[in-house]
């Protein structure tokens, strides 16, 4: 069966455009564009028949389909030809059942989706498999596309020029200049990406690569560009199909630019569309109380929806005062019966420590998630009984400065409650002896 997906205005107005053209906004009224499906052609397989075809493709080896993503080609993106997907076999990430943490903070049943255990090392693997193969498609149908093009707080950057290299499309970071860790720059450096380094913020990148990719026809791949949701939004399909099919009772999110937060709410719309799932879990968004607009915003019932100047933060990747996505955000929390959250510094940093004492290896913007949840379990908005799923959005091996700077006790307005540095001894058995067995008394 042949099926169908268009962009349409978040605006409701009557505008469409096929997904093969350049266009990021509504030319008519200027709101973002949206990927809508067919829902009645995708209806006529039933909830059980879509089941056991995402289980049956899952992690296999048939191309694309053993994809997370493209396992569920269907309603991401049919209009694209196999021949030109552009896959590094992303999704299928480990949900990690937390249940030291859990215990430590009072849930039975918490569990950690690593999305970090992905190619490049991060949830962008999800979106940008789905932009990159829509590139390739446009220029196989002879679109003139010199380039595609983001700007990024590190893992974006890393993404896109991961999934560039692989098809042979030139690729051009705009990274706001010493405010990214260096296992992040190193990443579009390594895949030959033209890697810019702008003294500016997030926000001042995204408007110079708007600019850009307006005036000189390079795609943009940045979240706005909603390929990247349709990609992004299996997350939330996937973490259903790990869980045998049912919804968990919460999930809790970072937030930067938002678009996460929007497509994790619209996997689970398209799901209850389908009839494979018939209720929503409650969204958790979690922002850094130094780059809370959405936090502010909700603080007024999402009645107040200004842009601030982001204050530099250790969750650098969600350092971002002027969300593109916080409309797209706020519909979905305001259906998921949703709440916001935010974590200081020194919140986030021993949050991400914490974590790590328990066998995981946090990013800072996963700590920032936990802070949220921990916060929420305290006042007993999510109950100890409820099955709750933390997004950890990337791999603590990029953030790896971070981790040895705590442990140093070199992060300003941060005390370690969980200091752990090496203990340097002579080569001798006695003083060896003595170090273990002072660490062992004090557990």
């Amino acid at each position: 069966m042949e099926y169908k997906a268009w962009f349409q205005c978040i605006n409701n107005c009557d505008e469409k455009y096929e997904l093969n053209e350049i266009v990021y906004r509504c030319r008519k009224c200027d709101n973002l564009l949206e990927v809508r499906h067919d829902i009645d052609k995708l209806k006529t397989s039933s909830p059980d028949e879509w089941k056991k075809r995402f289980e049956d493709r899952y992690r296999k080896s048939e191309w694309p389909y053993g994809s997370g993503v493209w396992g569920k080609k269907e309603i991401v993106c049919p209009n694209i030809d196999n021949k030109n997907i552009v896959s590094l076999y992303e999704g299928g990430t480990n949900l990690f059942w937390a249940e030291r943490y859990g215990n430590e903070i009072g849930l039975e049943d918490l569990w950690i989706k690593q999305c970090g255990d992905s190619h490049s090392g991060s949830f962008k693997d999800l979106g940008m498999t789905v932009l990159v193969s829509m590139v390739k498609q446009m220029i196989s149908e002879g679109k003139q596309i010199p380039a595609v093009a983001c700007a990024s707080t590190g893992d974006t950057s890393a993404a896109l020029s991961a999934y560039c290299a692989a098809a042979g499309i030139p690729a051009i970071v705009f990274l706001p200049k010493d405010k990214v860790s260096n296992a992040q720059l190193i990443q579009p450096i390594s895949n030959g990406a033209l890697t810019l380094s702008i003294d500016t913020d997030f926000d001042g990148c995204m408007e110079i690569v708007r600019d850009i990719c307006k005036n000189d026809n390079i795609y943009l791949a940045n979240s706005m560009n909603s390929l990247r949701i349709e990609g992004q939004k299996t997350l939330g399909v996937e973490i259903v199909q790990q869980c045998d099919w049912e919804v968990p009772d919460v999930i809790v999110i970072p937030g930067g630019n938002l678009g996460n937060v929007s497509a994790l709410g619209n996997g689970f719309i398209m799901m209850k569309e389908l009839g494979i799932i018939d209720k929503f879990p409650k969204i958790v968004c979690a922002q850094s109380a130094n780059a809370n607009p959405l936090y502010r915003s909700y603080l007024s019932g999402f009645k107040e929806r200004e842009p601030i100047q982001a204050k530099k933060t250790i969750a650098s990747a969600i350092q971002i005062g002027n969300p593109v996505s916080i409309n797209k955000a706020i519909k979905v929390l305001e259906l998921f019966d949703g709440i916001v959250e935010q974590a200081t510094e020194d919140e986030i940093a021993n949050a991400s420590a914490k974590a790590d004492n328990t066998g995981l290896f946090c990013c800072p913007h996963t700590g920032v998630a936990m802070v949220a949840l921990s916060k929420l379990v305290d006042k007993k908005i999510i109950k100890s009984s409820d099955k709750v799923v933390v997004i950890s959005t990337a791999h603590g091996l990029k953030f790896s400065d971070f981790k040895i700077r705590y442990h140093e006790d070199k992060i300003e307005g941060v005390t370690p409650k969980y200091r752990n540095l090496p203990v340097e001894l002579e080569p001798k058995y006695e003083s060896v002896k003595s170090a273990i067995f002072q660490r062992l008394d004090k557990l």
